[in-house]
């Protein structure tokens, strides 16, 4: 058997995707029905869900668990804000950035908006440097 954790172990070549990965689901259980109990005595709580799968012939079926494996808090990501350069006379422009809420700074004469609208909108040649 493979084990990866010893030093100097060769390399096991990558076998691909087991089958059961392609093959149809026939039943999802949730944890505490009936067909999930040998599971969750062996899983314990951090078993989602127990799911039974048909190969692609119908004649095996695997049976797979889903388990918690790491519960972390989320961090959204915090989007630059970039400002962008656009004519008086640029309307449809102008409206389309409204549109996607951005914002006009009167002071600077720009548009304020997320890198990622920008990008969208594909206007990154637009982009202003306010070093």
């Amino acid at each position: 058997m493979f084990e990866p954790h010893l030093v100097g172990a060769p390399a096991a070549p990558d076998p691909g995707p087991h089958p059961a990965a392609h093959a149809r689901v026939a039943r999802k259980l949730n944890p505490g029905s009936a067909g999930t109990l040998r599971w969750q005595r062996r899983f314990g709580p951090q078993q989602l869900g127990v799911r039974h799968r048909l190969s692609h012939n119908g004649r095996t079926r695997y049976t797979t668990v889903e388990l918690l494996v790491a519960e972390e808090p989320v961090t959204p990501r915090t989007d630059r804000t970039v400002a962008l350069r656009v004519q008086v006379h640029e309307r449809d422009l102008q409206a389309a950035l409204r549109a996607a809420g951005a914002r006009w700074d009167p002071a600077a004469k720009l548009w304020r908006t997320p890198l990622r609208v920008a990008r969208l909108l594909k206007l990154q040649a637009r982009i202003v440097n306010e070093s």
